[in-house]
């Protein structure tokens, strides 16, 4: 399988304060490639119609459920079910669970990749919702969270679920999204998985997605992060799809992107000040696209008021380059570049 093979499917992972349904419909507008997307997760799903469900994140009048599945963080089966009953109601036809975040405020409450040690409590969610489910179930996780071997206990509980797929991150949660990815893992659990497996992790250029596919030649659902949020050519390229190769047109695109995007949350948020924040979050990946990363940052990062920033914004597209695939570039204590992955 090539990096450009018509049956490559593509997945947008879900960020809490970026992938917001202002972004995944702004990005569509702009860019392509991207099959699946999936909403941030959503917790505190207490009873029928929860209040945290009537919102734009999940409305289908924002949303097409065709190409949108909801996220849950949940220990609970109840919880699980009582969510999965409610978005069947909107028009989804299948939810996920995180089991993969990895951050210690959830992890510690034993939800997201901190459910991975509890082998037990994941036996009793799994008893709870088996058969019941009324539309499709996904799990989003890692391969453990203080250890790989954690996954070899729950797969078994994993096949009895009847999932419409598993989205592996190749990372232990206590890893964060640091450090190299556990190759040699992920391929041991490949032919233990009894439901359609997506890889997770590090995908930032169309080189290193052709290794994987030779390392894991099953594969051909892969989940992408970081690196489409650094660069939003990244799926098409991946797809051999971008229209666009001139860098200076590419840049003009990023910016109607960018400003759009801006404009939008603007407008949706009553100039909420704390637009600003979130517009920051995706810069943070964004910024490692452009020459002179650490300037673009910096200029962006200062930024304190909705006037401020968009005089950084301006300067950044006037005065740097567009160059893509910034984690490609990015400091080596922060990513894998594909030299790293050829000698894994």
């Amino acid at each position: 399988m090539s990096a450009h093979s018509n049956d490559l499917h593509l997945q947008l992972g879900p960020f809490q304060g970026i992938t917001d349904v202002y972004y995944r419909n702004t990005f569509q507008k702009y860019f392509g490639g991207i099959d699946t997307f999936f909403t941030p997760f959503f917790s505190g799903i207490h009873k029928e119609n929860s209040k945290s469900l009537r919102t734009d994140e999940i409305d289908v009048a924002h949303n097409n459920p065709l190409t949108l599945t909801p996220q849950l963080l949940s220990n609970d089966g109840i919880e699980i079910l009582r969510f999965a009953d409610q978005c069947q109601a909107m028009g989804y036809r299948e939810v996920n669970l995180n089991m993969g975040c990895p951050y210690p405020q959830v992890a510690r409450k034993k939800r997201g990749s901190g459910m991975m040690p509890y082998t037990d409590l994941v036996a009793q969610i799994a008893d709870e919702i088996r058969g019941k489910m009324p539309l499709a179930f996904s799990i989003k996780c890692r391969l453990g969270y203080y250890d790989s071997t954690e996954i070899d206990a729950l797969i078994p509980i994993f096949n009895s679920l009847n999932l419409s797929e598993l989205i592996v991150h190749a990372r232990l949660g206590k890893q964060m999204y640091g450090g190299i990815p556990d190759f040699e893992k992920f391929a041991a659990i490949i032919p233990q998985i009894n439901t359609r497996l997506v890889y997770n992790g590090d995908v930032f250029s169309p080189a290193q997605l052709q290794i994987y596919q030779q390392k894991f030649s099953p594969i051909n659902h892969w989940m992408l992060g970081r690196g489409i949020l650094s660069d939003p050519f990244l799926a098409s390229d991946l797809k051999g799809t971008t229209l666009e190769s001139d860098p200076e047109a590419k840049k003009e695109q990023v910016l109607k992107f960018i400003t759009s995007l801006y404009l939008l949350r603007r407008k949706a948020k009553n100039n909420n000040p704390a637009i600003l924040g979130r517009m920051k979050e995706l810069w943070s990946y964004l910024y490692l696209s452009f020459d002179e990363a650490e300037n673009v940052w910096r200029s962006i990062r200062k930024s304190t008021d909705f006037d401020s920033y968009e005089d950084a914004v301006a300067r950044v597209f006037k005065h740097h380059h567009w160059l893509g695939t910034g984690y490609v570039r990015a400091p080596k204590d922060d990513f894998l570049a594909p030299t790293d992955v050829e000698h894994a």
